[in-house]
């Protein structure tokens, strides 16, 4: 079931609930009973490390028959 991270207008508190996709816009309540509350925007990390190099920085410039160099 997805979490869906909430924070609280008036106590400034962050916390998660767990529903289903259909309840995703549904209002939480805080576990201090405020009803003012906001929806987060959750970032999804999509891919690899940054620090490794990609395989298309590592591929070989260049184009052609001869990869890049003067053709015969």
């Amino acid at each position: 079931m997805p979490r869906y991270e909430f924070r609280c207008r008036t106590c400034d508190d962050t916390f998660e609930v767990s529903r289903p996709m259909a309840e995703s816009s549904a209002p939480a309540d805080c576990p201090a009973g405020h009803t003012d509350t906001v929806k987060l925007l959750s970032a999804v990390a999509v891919g690899g490390s940054s620090a490794a190099p990609s395989r298309a920085a590592a591929a070989p410039a260049g184009g052609g028959c001869c990869g890049g160099g003067a053709c015969g």
